[in-house]
């Protein structure tokens, strides 16, 4: 079983201590499936979250929304320290931008 327009997020990664590769899905972090090769690692993850999936909607549980479909503000909370802030701000006026420019910059690098 596969899902019909699988949107979700995969990786597919060598484990050391398993001696074989991992494939992951980042909306269903509990799930991994160990393969020989990346390919199978690649299709076994992938058969085990449409199982999951479908378990889920047969229970009418709530399903993971692919990362990929979700739509964002573009506008997140950081907490720093204080002095930190301060230091960002003074940054900012120096280099004659907003602090959400400064910040922005800072985090696209």
């Amino acid at each position: 079983m596969i899902l019909n327009n699988d949107r979700y997020t995969y990786r597919v990664t060598w484990s050391e201590e398993d001696g074989e590769y991992a494939g992951l899905c980042v909306e269903f972090p509990s799930l991994s499936w160990l393969a020989e090769t990346p390919q199978a690692a690649l299709r076994g993850i992938r058969q085990v979250v449409a199982e999951v999936v479908a378990d889920l909607e047969a229970n009418n549980e709530p399903v993971p929304e692919p990362i990929a479909v979700k739509k964002y503000s573009g506008k997140f909370m950081v907490r720093i320290p204080p002095e930190l802030h301060r230091n960002l701000a003074l940054e900012a006026a120096e280099e004659g931008v907003s602090l959400n420019r400064l910040a922005s910059a800072k985090l696209s690098h």
